[in-house]
Order: structure tokens, then sequence, then C-alpha cells
């Protein structure tokens, strides 16, 4: 508790701060000798706003000990008596003023520290569309979603989580639009499944309150643009942002998000959906393609066209390994090439993916290595990987398990594997909500959002497995 003693109180919050070196403690005294304790932490604070709004109005104005809200220069001034309560507001930048022989003290956020500007997010590019993305700031991520939905339902409601971190973060919602049921699930998750000492990004908050932890699919989605959020707020779904992370998670997740884009919306309906239709296509060429032609390859090339089966044979000839432990080698090399170019600098990695090109390609063939057309088959299934990035963690996977299987046990095993990756896929479910839908269950309304786009004139409804209250989203302009 706050002490009437500025002696005290300045022990106690040196002993609350174990004596840090970023801890600021400035004492001072008004022109009718009041004396007065200043606290906050070093880099946290705009200390030319501090100088000048607090400092200076107290030592020139101040007559009595308990006017000093009257001499201040700012408006957000808040009373604590506790000293930990006092310790989380210092830690967000906030300045803890003591007045001696009062035992309140008086908390003004004056938090300033340096944050990266606002940039496209890389991962999720697009031609039409707003370019921003979300940084690292919770407070400027929260002002670019309000700006988005300038609506006075939208609701933030914040949390700390994270015993050792203190992180904050915050929920997200439309209070008319929003699934109540999923709202209370989120928040029920957050208070009883997150009590680990750190949250240092969403990540964490995505696996701790995640409905199939053992699942390879993941079934809360991530995005860094803010019209992507808004639009899932939209349709009655939540979102929960991070402090210190551009990721900021929504849910419930369906499948189908996994091959829709923002652009999609943006563009004329024929062409989103063809580029539906091409990304599920891409979807599946990315993990079966290389089990497939390792299969045909070895158990059923009777399957093949002869003139192709002959062009295949001879390109295989003098190869050693058979065709299952080349596409493996190949697989892993891409996946070696992928890492090692993520994390070196720029410069080096553009350098290591050119050379790692070059090996793999050219030069593995013309040793005889590996055949040119697992050299094709790999890099086609590198680059249709690329156009569904959401899943790109289970496709790796997935790609690895289908080698397996069409090296062992042909098209049967890749048969079986289709059949089972899917129920096991559809038997997912997200807060509550089916992952399938509207494929699994069929839903006639929501069908007009999934693999075609149909006009946005025709949504007239939101989907209703996430809106059951105001489902309506707008007027059937084509009664008119």
């Amino acid at each position: 508790m706050v002490s009437k003693s500025l002696k005290i109180n300045k022990e106690q919050i040196k002993s609350l701060f174990n004596n840090t070196s970023d801890l600021v403690v400035y004492e001072f005294e008004t022109l009718n000798n009041i004396k007065l304790m200043i606290c906050y932490i070093e880099g946290f604070v705009e200390k030319s706003l501090l100088d000048r709004d607090i400092i200076k109005p107290i030592i020139l104005n101040l007559d009595d000990n308990r006017d000093i809200k009257k001499v201040l220069y700012v408006s957000n001034v808040n009373e604590f008596n506790s000293l930990q309560e006092i310790a989380d507001k210092m830690v967000y930048g906030g300045v803890a003023l003591f007045v001696d022989k009062v035992s309140q003290c008086y908390v003004v956020n004056l938090n300033h520290w340096d944050k990266r500007s606002i940039e496209e997010p890389q991962s999720e590019a697009v031609i039409r569309g707003p370019k921003e993305g979300f940084i690292e700031d919770l407070a400027t991520n929260k002002v670019m979603l309000r700006r988005r939905i300038r609506n006075n339902n939208l609701v933030f409601e914040d949390y700390i989580v994270g015993k050792q971190t203190r992180t904050s973060i915050s929920i997200a919602y439309i209070q008319d639009v929003v699934n109540e049921e999923v709202l209370a699930e989120v928040k029920k998750r957050i208070n009883w499944n997150i009590d680990i000492d750190g949250i240092l990004e969403s990540g964490y908050i995505q696996q701790l309150i995640e409905d199939n932890p053992s699942s390879l699919i993941c079934t809360i989605g991530d995005t860094q643009k803010p019209d992507v959020v808004a639009g899932k707020l939209l349709e009655g779904r939540v979102a929960v942002f991070c402090d210190g992370t551009p990721h900021v998670l929504t849910m419930p997740k369906l499948f189908i998000e996994d091959i829709q884009s923002s652009e999609d919306y943006y563009s004329r309906p024929f062409y989103a959906t063809f580029l539906r239709l091409l990304r599920i296509n891409c979807l599946l060429l990315s993990i079966i393609l290389p089990g497939l032609h390792v299969a045909l390859q070895t158990f059923h090339q009777e399957m093949i066209p002869t003139v192709l089966l002959t062009t295949m044979a001879g390109a295989r000839e003098g190869v050693p390994f058979p065709a299952m432990i080349e596409a493996f080698f190949m697989t892993f090399m891409l996946e070696l090439m992928k890492e090692s170019g993520i994390r070196l600098p720029r410069a080096v990695g553009s350098a290591v993916s050119i050379v790692g090109a070059l090996v793999l390609g050219q030069a593995a063939v013309e040793a005889g290595l590996v055949s040119a057309p697992m050299v094709i088959v790999v890099a086609a299934t590198a680059i249709a990987e690329f156009a569904v990035p959401a899943l790109t963690e289970a496709i790796i996977i997935y790609r690895f398990i289908f080698i397996l299987l069409g090296g062992f046990m042909g098209l049967y095993a890749i048969t079986c594997g289709i059949i089972v990756i899917s129920i096991q896929i559809l038997s997912l479910n997200s807060f509550g909500i089916p992952y399938g839908f509207p494929l699994a269950p069929v839903n006639k309304q929501g069908l007009k959002d999934s693999v075609v786009r149909f006009p946005l004139r025709s949504f007239i409804y939101r989907p209703k497995s996430l809106e059951k209250r105001n489902i309506i989203r707008q007027k059937d302009i084509r009664k008119k």
C-alpha cells in the first residue's frame, strides 16, 4: 500500500523493481516547499511531456498537497493505492507521482517508445486492396482496426497474460454481430487455459486455446491485415490482438478460409472463383504430386502412356536410388533451401537460393543422383505450395507422408490416405463450429462464398454457423 512518507514509498518501489537500473526516481520540491517524487521506467516515457505538462506546472502552481489534479496539464490521471497496480502501469509507460503526506499515488500515462513504421505485410501482399499491415504496437493496431469499423459497437476487452512477461492482449468483436457462444468460449479459454510464465507472440495464445493441439491443421486463423480482421468481425467472429506482434488471431476458423484471399472480394466474382479453384488444385498438387509420381514409377507403370514412360525410363537411367528415396532427397533439399534462405540475411539468402537451385537442378541431374522428371515434380510442388501459404506447415508434413505411402503401397495407399485425411479434417471443430462448414455440413447460403464466389449483392445473410441473431447483412435489392 502507498504510504504517506515519501521515503517509505521510495524504498518500497525500489524493492518492488529489485533496484533495477532503468527505474528512474526523481524527487523535487515546489515553490511552496511541498515534496514530491516521480517514478518511471527509462525509455518508456515521453520526457518532454513529463517536463512540460507535469513537473513544471507542479513546481510553479501547486499550493496544496491534494490539489495535484488541478495543476497538471494532462487528462489521463488515475489514482492508485496498491503498489503492484502502480508497477503494472509503469511497465506500460505510466509515470507514478507520489506526494508527501498523501496516501495515494497519481499515475499518468505518457508511454512512448520507438515503433516500426506501417508497411505492407510481405506474406500477404495484394495487387488490389489496402497495403498497410499491423505492427508490433497494440494501441496502433487497435486504431488501424477502428479506422475500418467506425462504429460504437466495436468493442475491445483488454487482458494481461503471462506471469512473468505481463503481456497485454485484447479481444475485439462487434457487439450486435458477434456469436455470443464463441465469444464466451474465447474468454473462458483465455482465463483458464493460459497460465504460462510468458507470452512472446500470438502463436503462444494460438497453441494454448486451440481445439485440436495434436492436429496438423490449425483451427485458429491469423493475419497481419486490418481489412481481413474487419471482414471476419463483420461475419460474427472474434479477434485477439497481442502486444509485440503484428499477427492477429481470428476465430472460429473454417477450412474454406485457407483458399480465400482478401483480394477475392475486391475482384470480379468470376475471376475470384477461378483463383479459388486454382488454389484448391495447388493444394492437392503440393501434397499429393510427389507421392503420386513415386507410386506410378514404382507400382503402376502401366498407367503411364507408353511414350511418356519411355522418356521417364530414359531419364532415370543411371540413377542409383529408387523413386521414393529420390523424392525424399529432393523434397528434403527443397525444405533445407527454403529454411536457410529465410534464416540468412536477404543478400546471402538469395545467393543460397540460387546455388541451391543450380545444385538441385542441373548439377544433380548431370551427376546422375536424380532424374529430370523428379526435379520438375518437386519444382511444381514448391510453386503450388506458395499459392496456399496458410496451410504450408500441414502441406509439408502431409507431402512426406504421401511419398511414404506411394513408395510402399502405391495408389491404393494414396487413396486411403486421402480418405483418412479428409475425414480427419472434416471432423475438426473450431470453438464449437464445424471446420468443414459450409461444405460439411452443407449450407446453401454459405456455399455462395466458398469455392465459388457469388456476387456481393447475393450475400444477404451472414454465415449461418457463425451468427444466429443478427443474420441479415444487407437488403435483397434483387426483389425491388
